[in-house]
Formats: C-alpha cells, structure tokens, sequence
C-alpha cells in the first residue's frame, strides 16, 4: 500500500536582498573649491584696480595746440587726468577698491584656516561686494563717459574732440576704464558666489 505521506518540502533558503552599494555608500560631495576660487578673484580684483589706478595716474600728454583767431601761433597744452574730476573719483573709488580686496582676500584666506567662522565672513562679503560693485561701475560709468566726449566730441553744446591730438592720453584713459570694469564684473562674480555658497552651507 503506497504511503499517503507526502515527502516534507526542502527549507528553502531565504536570500536577504543585496544592498546597493550606491545605497551604503555616503553622497559624494562636489570636488569644487569655493575658497580658493574666492581668494584667486579677490586676487584679480586686486590687480585690475591696481593696474587701472596706475594706467589713469600716468596719463599724461602735452601737445602743440593753435591758438583761436592767431594763426600760427600754437602753445603747449598738456592733457592729465587731475584735469577731469570724474577721472580723480575714478582713481579715488579704484584706490579704496584696491584696499578692499586685499583686506578681503587676507579674510578668505582665514576662512580657509578656519571654516567655522565662514557663515559670518561670507555675509559680510555678500554685503560690501555690492557696495564695491556700484562703487566701481559708477566709476566706470564718469570715466567712460568723459572719454567718449573725448572721442566724439558733442556738436550740439559745442564740446570738440580731443582724442585726435591727444592720441596716447586717449589711449591710457580707455585701458583704465576697461580694466576697472574688469574688476566690477569681477566683483559681481563675487557677490553671486558668496551668496551661493553661504546659501548652501546654511542648507546643509
């Protein structure tokens, strides 16, 4: 008589589900180096407004000007940048932007050394880098200005153009002006990226 019994079923082993790596494994965090590419533009800034004061403090050219109504007659007329008050202010906002930047760049550098006082730094950072922002444009702004009078001239207040006798003086103010809006650009970067940067540390 054959056995009603039923074999007892083989235990089947129970296989725990494998654990993605990716799961165990903590989050990579991004390589990028917010401080040390904060202290390369604080650098640049430096030098920008550096080289922009010095440009504008050279400007100089004398050149032989004819005299209204003597014909023939021509005087020295010298061409310097203490003439025009927007080119001083221009030198006056670059100068204190020069020494903004060094004192920041040092404070980067602490932060660096010190990251736990970050948060305070890059607010303080987030603030004046405005503040130098409107500062330098609105000196790039009075010297371009000036210089394109300069260049132009203007016929209907009867302001004549001066760039076609005083060439090189001409020369200097255009290359202090681009690279003082080099340094406002600069700033700009700066400002957006110490309000990033603040923004992710207070999220993390």
């Amino acid at each position: 008589m054959a056995s009603t019994e039923k074999p007892a079923a083989s235990p089947t082993k129970s296989e725990a589900p494998p654990v993605a790596a990716a799961a165990s494994a903590p989050a990579a965090k991004c390589p990028f180096n917010y401080s040390l590419v904060d202290v390369a533009l604080r650098v640049l800034v430096f030098a920008a407004a550096l080289c922009s004061v010095l440009v504008m403090g050279t400007s100089k050219q004398t050149e032989l000007v004819p005299v209204p109504g003597m014909p023939g007659v021509t005087l020295p007329v010298p061409a310097k940048f203490n003439h025009s008050p927007a080119f001083i202010y221009f030198i006056s906002a670059l100068s204190v932007t020069g020494l903004y930047s060094i004192i920041t760049t040092l404070a980067s550098i602490s932060i660096i050394q010190k990251p736990e006082y970050a948060k305070s730094f890059l607010l303080v950072f987030a603030f004046l880098d405005v503040l130098f922002v409107g500062i330098v444009a609105s000196a790039t702004g009075a010297s371009g200005a000036v210089a394109y009078i300069g260049l132009k001239g203007n016929s209907h207040v009867g302001w004549t153009k001066i760039c076609g006798v005083y060439d090189k003086f001409c020369r200097y103010i255009a290359t202090a002006t681009a690279l003082a809006l080099f340094a406002a650009i600069l700033l700009a970067l700066l400002s957006m990226m110490s309000t990033f940067t603040l923004y992710k540390k207070i999220r993390d």
